[in-house]
C-alpha cells in the first residue's frame, strides 16, 4: 500500500505550475517548488496569491490566506521529499528527458513522476529514466486551479500500479482523471482543439468569417451544449427517437462532404497577421488578465451548474 501523499513537488513555475501549486495547496498539500530561471520565485508567489484571491471569492477555499508554499532553486533539493511530482517544463522532448533522468535519479523509485506535457509521446520520456515504470503523464487543462480534467497516459512503461495511483491522487484532489490507454500526440483534447483550431484559422484566414462570428458561433451555439452534456449525447439528440444512429446514416453522406471540404491551414506570416488582427479586433484591446477573469469566473458558473446536474442526476439513479 503506497504512502499517502502529503508533499508534491511542483517542477516548472510558468503558467501551468503555478496553477497547479495553487491547487494543490488549496487541497492542503505541502508544495515544493522550484524552477532555474531568475525572478522565478516572485513571479509564482504573485501567481498563486492571485489565484488564491479567485479560489477565496469563488468560495472554493476558507481561509483568506495559504500556508504549505515552499521555493527552492535546487531541483534536486526540491524534489528530494516529494511524494508526488508535477514537471511542467518545456514543450520540448529533449529538455524533458534531460529533465526527467534528473528526477529519476533524485527520487525514490515509488513516487510518480508526472509530466503536465501538452502532445509530447511519454514512452519517449520514460526511455531516459531507470525507473520508466512510474513515469505518467498527468495532462491538465489549463487553468488547472480551476478546470477538473486531467488525461492521464501510462505509454509502453508504466505500470498499472502506477496509473492506479495517480489516478486516485488526481480523484482525491478534486480532479476528474480520464485514462487514455493509447499514446497519441497531442492525447485527447489539445487533438479534439486541434481540429477545430485548424478550421477557425482557416474560416478566418480565408474572409469567410471573423474571429468575432467565430466566438460568437462557439459560445451563443456549440459552446453551451457541449458544456451542458458533451459533443456525442448532443448529435444523439440530434436524431430525436432515432438518437445517433438515424444522424449518422440520414446527415452521413452530407456530414461526409463537409469533412472533405474542411481548410487545410499552412501558418504563413500572412496568415498569422490576418488571424492576429481580426482577433485583436475582437479584443478591443483588453489586457490578457482582465479576460483571463472573466473567462474563469464565466467556467465557474457553468461547471458548478453542469456538476450540480450530474449530482442530482446520480442521487436519482441511487
Amino acid at each position: 500500500m503506497s504512502e499517502p501523499i502529503h508533499t508534491v513537488a511542483v517542477v516548472g513555475t510558468g503558467v501551468i505550475g503555478a496553477s497547479w501549486a495553487a491547487h494543490f495547496l488549496a487541497h492542503g498539500l505541502r508544495v515544493v517548488a522550484t524552477d532555474p530561471a531568475e525572478g522565478a520565485e516572485g513571479r509564482l508567489r504573485a501567481a498563486v496569491d492571485s489565484h488564491w484571491r479567485w479560489l477565496h471569492e469563488q468560495g472554493r477555499v476558507r481561509e483568506r490566506s495559504y500556508v504549505g508554499l515552499h521555493f527552492d532553486a535546487d531541483l534536486e533539493r526540491a524534489v528530494g521529499d516529494a511524494q508526488f511530482v508535477q514537471e511542467n517544463g518545456p514543450e520540448q522532448m529533449d529538455v524533458k528527458q534531460t529533465l526527467f533522468a534528473r528526477l529519476d535519479a533524485a527520487t525514490s523509485p515509488q513516487v510518480i513522476l508526472a509530466t503536465s506535457s501538452s502532445g509530447l509521446l511519454i514512452s519517449a520520456i520514460q526511455a531516459a529514466c531507470i525507473y520508466p515504470q512510474r513515469v505518467v503523464v498527468g495532462h491538465p487543462v489549463n487553468p488547472p486551479h480551476l478546470l477538473p480534467l486531467v488525461e492521464v497516459i501510462g505509454g509502453k512503461a508504466a505500470s498499472a500500479e502506477a496509473i492506479a495511483r495517480a489516478m486516485a491522487f488526481y480523484t482525491e484532489v478534486g480532479k476528474k482523471p480520464i485514462h487514455l490507454q493509447v499514446e497519441v500526440k497531442g492525447h485527447l483534447v489539445n487533438r479534439l482543439q486541434a481540429a477545430l483550431w485548424q478550421e477557425m484559422i482557416y474560416l478566418v484566414s480565408t474572409g469567410i468569417a471573423s474571429a468575432t462570428q467565430v466566438d460568437a458561433a462557439m459560445r451563443y451555439a456549440i459552446g453551451p451544449r457541449w458544456a451542458a452534456q458533451g459533443p456525442f449525447i448532443n448529435l444523439h439528440l440530434s436524431g430525436g427517437n432515432g438518437g445517433l444512429r438515424r444522424v449518422l446514416e440520414g446527415l452521413g453522406p452530407a456530414m461526409q462532404s463537409w469533412w472533405r471540404d474542411l481548410g487545410h491551414v499552412t501558418l504563413t506570416p500572412e496568415i498569422i497577421d490576418r488571424v492576429v488582427a481580426s482577433t485583436e479586433h475582437l479584443i478591443a484591446g483588453e489586457d490578457a488578465e482582465h479576460l483571463a477573469a472573466r473567462r474563469d469566473a464565466a467556467v465557474a458558473r457553468i461547471l458548478e451548474a453542469a456538476l450540480d446536474r450530474r449530482n442530482s442526476e446520480n442521487d436519482r439513479a441511487t
